[in-house]
């Protein structure tokens, strides 16, 4: 493609040199750049682009994208406002616009995202649709997997996943979208069919700085994206029970589609039931009513199935298909996913990272009149600090048992970390355990802190006993813990089983 074909896409540009040079690829690393490339010096958060101009040149760009002139001789400089948003139009551009020949459906809000991105793709899959996923777990379609470095990838990583999937046959494309992922312009230049918000709860503060902050970063898949997007048929689908719902609903672009449980939007739940097993519902919509299953636990799912079945209602989907694809999801990577053996003891791992989440699995794993509850959790190091002390006071208010523990301290003290969440539970004047208590050796609620996960997992499994529920928050689907700036293998998952495995040889 001709460079000065490519920035057509871009309204605001200034070249210098000759703009009639074929361009072969593009990159925004510059240990990815070849021969004939152009070479986008991003400013990121910690560094700056324009460091690896001469690495980039060095390998062979022919053409820079920045957002001032540089001195060096040679490539042809196009000098834009924003090179973030400039790389995301060139990246559409460049791969053919994938997104135009896809239905595309974005994700955004708090929580909730993955799991109903798993519940969409089994209902489109069940309406015989070929659909690609790119989410917090992986990115995914037609039976390849992806890791995912980030919930949402970087614009230009974006497009060549979207190209991959309109080249392997997909006709629809599910795509979480991070509040990151939005304030950075990595979803400019995609054409959304439907935008859908979830909820908003306190995250992400070490970034956004204010809840505000926040929100505004989160509405602009509703504003800037559905108005840019060149798709005949646009929807803005809402939860009308979080607070920011109806507000949302009135500024966004496209048809607005409410659901809610408290309030009765366009889908709404009649009636419905939780247990142990499952939720049972029934749901009505414009067109109709739709009464089933779901093999997921807790309210909060309900939540998520009137999100998925609302995306999929604007969509025209079978009402077969939705209920034949709620039903099909039997679980989802690390949310409220249950560990294998125990003999009485049921231990879940879920991605509860925010207060809000933690709450939530825990009303929802509160076991029967007798049994108990055990949370081991902990908060990521150099991210939110002010969310600390309220993850604190949560789990305990919400456990019998609260262990404190390690998450991904990175660069931080990870002592440090585990003071301030400490200090959520001193107004609560909770017996501080001193060593972890055996099965059946404890009565009084309480708390404490074992800084080692590996162990605060086995002391969590250790003190339950029969009838007791354990619940590992935090990591979820993570196989990896971040140490500094070294991340080395660690799952839940397996140093429960393991846990459990342990219990039973002494037993």
């Amino acid at each position: 493609m001709l460079l000065q074909d490519l920035l057509s896409c871009l309204p605001l540009k200034e070249i210098r040199g000759d703009a009639k040079i074929e361009v072969k690829g593009l990159a925004y690393h510059s240990a990815a750049v070849h021969e004939g490339f152009l070479f986008a010096a991003i400013r990121g958060l910690k560094d700056d682009g324009t460091r690896y101009v001469a690495d980039a040149l060095t390998r062979g760009a022919r053409a820079l994208l920045v957002d001032r002139p540089l001195e060096v001789q040679g490539p042809v400089q196009v000098v834009v406002p924003d090179v973030r948003e400039a790389l995301a139009r060139l990246a559409a551009a460049f791969h053919g616009n994938p997104a135009a020949s896809l239905t595309l459906i974005g994700i955004t809000g708090t929580n909730g995202k993955t799991t109903t991105s798993y519940l969409l793709e089994s209902i489109l899959a069940k309406a015989g649709l070929k659909v690609g996923v790119m989410g917090t777990v992986n990115y995914r379609f037609q039976g390849r997997v992806f890791p995912a470095p980030t919930t949402t990838p970087e614009s230009l990583d974006l497009q060549r996943h979207l190209r991959d999937m309109r080249e392997a046959g997909v006709t629809h494309a599910v795509l979480e979208v991070s509040s990151h992922a939005l304030d950075l312009q990595r979803v400019r230049g995609c054409d959304f069919d439907v935008a859908l918000f979830t909820n908003l709860t306190r995250d992400h503060l070490d970034y956004h700085r204010s809840m505000d902050e926040y929100l505004r970063a989160k509405q602009l898949l509703f504003t800037q994206c559905l108005r840019e997007s060149k798709k005949e048929r646009r929807f803005a689908v809402v939860n009308l029970d979080d607070p920011k719902g109806e507000g949302l609903r009135r500024i966004a672009c496209g048809t607005a589609f409410g659901y809610g449980l408290e309030r009765r939007g366009d889908l709404w739940a009649e009636r419905y039931r939780e247990s142990p097993d499952g939720l049972q519902f029934r749901f009505i919509t414009p067109r109709g009513s739709l009464e089933g299953e779901s093999p997921l636990i807790g309210r909060h799912n309900l939540y998520n199935l009137l999100a998925a079945a609302s995306v999929a209602e604007v969509l025209e989907v079978s009402p077969r298909a939705i209920l034949a694809g709620i039903a099909g999801l039997r679980r989802v990577p690390g949310r409220l996913e249950r560990v294998p053996g125990g003999e009485g003891v049921r231990v879940f791992v879920d991605y509860a990272h925010t207060p809000d989440a933690l709450e939530r699995a825990l009303e929802t794993l509160r076991p029967a009149p007798g049994g108990r509850l055990i949370v081991v959790f902990g908060c990521g190091g150099d991210r939110d600090r002010g969310k600390r002390p309220e993850m604190g006071r949560v789990a305990s208010t919400g456990s019998d048992l609260a262990i404190i523990t390690s998450d991904n301290p990175r660069t931080e003290d990870p002592l440090r970390i585990l003071e301030e969440v400490e200090q959520g539970v001193f107004p609560l004047a909770r017996k501080k355990y001193d060593t972890p208590p055996p099965a059946g050796g404890w009565e009084e609620p309480g708390y404490l802190v074992i800084p080692d996960r590996r162990a605060a997992i086995r002391a969590a499994v250790g003190a339950a006993r029969s009838g007791d529920m354990v619940l590992i928050a935090g990591k979820g689907h993570e196989d990896y813990q971040i140490l500094g700036r070294e991340k080395v293998h660690f799952d839940d998952r397996e140093e429960a089983a393991q846990a459990l495995a342990g219990v039973r040889g002494r037993a």
